[in-house]
């Protein structure tokens, strides 16, 4: 379905869709019929025009009051586009930045455009002070660094505006800070409106049991590095480009820097147009790359962290997600840079190698962002953990590494058969490892030729340990994550005694 003149009003040179002039009416009339001291959050999807509205929340509050407007972004490109959308609705802005010390012209303007960091350093210093602020508007208001500021606008309307109201800190919920949540317009409404393109998702199962999480709630840049930068997984994303998103516009995020220079090594090993983008690159690398990706069609861009906002880059096609997070934000960020919707893009696809779809649902499922605004702790505590979902896992080899067992003509094992069996046979449970592992053994010794070989192909059957190890933690009725971790390296350090023991066999066989 598409949208058409009638769906719209113009503003200035702006276009204000039905959803979005809704929405404005619904918080003027919190404005209008609440304390002027009142916290009121909106949520809209990233794409539904968040900027658009609240400038012209802007434009229409200075109309009608003699007060002024301060909007706070967290990045300096947030700052510049706001400070440029606001222009575009006809708003008089300033931007407080760095190189600003104090506001001497002050008078000339209603509406002040600053970071987060550098208003609070410049009301610190005491040399800047803004009269007669009576709104203020919180961009990605779920970072909370806001917070820091409160108490030098303790008199005016705050406005959180957000496409995930859920705070990126735990310990400090949005709730605690606003009075009140108001929910936009759906992702799938607007997709089914022509507002936003389709996503087409497909998931690859990873195992995750390596992860550690870290302090801020979520996955640490060490030990996903070390799992993403593993050549088993370098090669499943790269078998699931060019199975899904061969000759797409393709953006690729990762969790460490590592991860991404592997990944550029191996497209660009592979023969693709690729480059890499960290929080490192100097500003001229930056506006290089971005250039480039912007003009070629196929291009690939691997990134890590700098891309999930304040970059806007409609013709990507396609979405890898060569990470796993628990942060719901993060992952409608990332999958929302492909969400912008042209002329020749309805659709777009998503490539989950983080089992990230299982854990939080589809980009366009419906979420209760009530539930999760008055209760955040309960949302987190009931996400599905990597255990609930790997649970579901079958372990398909991957045909280049079948290649590689070409002299084996069986390489199933089916654990929970082998452990009722067990069971049938008043067996202890270990002895399901042990005939897995002397299967595993003999696969590694019966397709080389040196003992050297033989471990060296052992290590990329550690996706097949790991998946084995998961279904025999099943059977038992009790067995931690970390008893998991134990077996899974314990079994490695077997397998490559059992390898060692067998060749030594084999070279006795064929001297005897």
């Amino acid at each position: 379905m598409k949208h058409n003149e009638s769906d719209y009003e113009v503003v200035g040179k702006k276009e204000l869709y039905a959803y979005q002039k809704g929405d404005i009416d619904l918080i003027f009339d919190r404005m209008d019929n609440t304390p002027p001291d009142y916290h009121l959050l909106y949520q809209l999807p990233t794409g539904g025009g968040k900027t658009v509205i609240f400038s012209e929340i802007v434009r229409r509050y200075l109309a009608k009051h003699d007060k002024k407007v301060v909007v706070l972004t967290h990045r300096i490109e947030l700052c510049r586009q706001t400070s440029k959308m606001l222009s575009g609705f006809g708003v008089k802005n300033k931007v407080i930045n760095s190189k600003i010390k104090e506001l001497p012209d002050q008078g000339e303007y209603s509406c002040f455009v600053a970071m987060v960091e550098t208003l609070k350093n410049r009301l610190n210093d005491e040399l800047l002070h803004i009269d007669n602020v009576g709104l203020v508007i919180i961009d990605e208001a779920h970072y909370n660094s806001f917070r820091k500021l409160l108490s030098s606008f303790k008199k005016s309307f705050i406005l959180g505006v957000t496409a995930t109201p859920l705070s990126s800190n735990i310990r400090l919920p949005m709730n605690e800070n606003y009075d009140e949540l108001i929910v936009g317009d759906t992702i799938a409404s607007l997709i089914e409106k022509g507002f936003l393109a389709k996503a087409t998702t497909y998931t690859y199962d990873v195992g995750l049991t390596s992860l550690k999480v870290g302090i801020n709630g979520d996955y640490t840049v060490k030990s996903s590095d070390e799992l993403y930068s593993n050549m088993v997984m370098q090669e499943k994303l790269l078998h699931a480009y060019t199975e899904k998103s061969l000759g797409k516009k393709t953006l690729i995020f990762n969790n460490g820097i590592h991860t991404s220079l592997y990944v550029y090594e191996t497209f660009k090993n592979a023969g693709f147009g690729i480059r890499h983008l960290d929080n490192t690159s100097s500003a001229e690398e930056r506006k290089d790359i971005l250039k480039w990706f912007n003009e070629t069609p196929d291009a690939i861009l691997t990134s890590v962290g700098i891309l999930t906002t304040g970059f806007d880059e409609p013709t990507v096609e396609s979405i890898i997600l060569n990470r796993a997070t628990k942060s719901l934000t993060l992952y409608f960020q990332m999958i929302g840079r492909g969400s912008r919707k042209l002329d020749n893009k309805d659709e777009f696809t998503v490539i989950d190698l983080g089992n990230n779809a299982a854990r939080f649902g589809l980009w366009s499922d419906p979420v209760n962002w009530q539930h999760i605004f008055k209760a955040p702790e309960f949302y987190l505590e009931n996400l599905r953990d990597d255990a609930d979902i790997e649970m579901n896992f079958r372990y398909t080899m991957p045909l280049a590494l079948r290649a590689k067992f070409a002299n084996t003509p069986h390489i199933d094992f089916d654990v929970e058969e082998e452990h009722k069996l067990a069971l049938k046979q008043n067996l202890r449970s270990k002895t399901v490892l042990e005939k897995s592992l002397e299967q595993h053994a003999a696969m590694c010794v019966d397709n080389t030729e040196t003992l050297q070989e033989a471990r060296q192909l052992s290590r990329e059957l550690d996706e097949d340990v790991e998946f084995r190890i998961r279904k025999y933690s099943n059977c038992l009725s009790h067995c931690s994550k970390n008893y998991r971790e134990w077996l899974t390296d314990d079994y490695k350090q077997k397998l490559l005694l059992l390898i060692g023991k067998k060749y030594r066999e084999k070279i006795f066989r064929e001297s005897d």
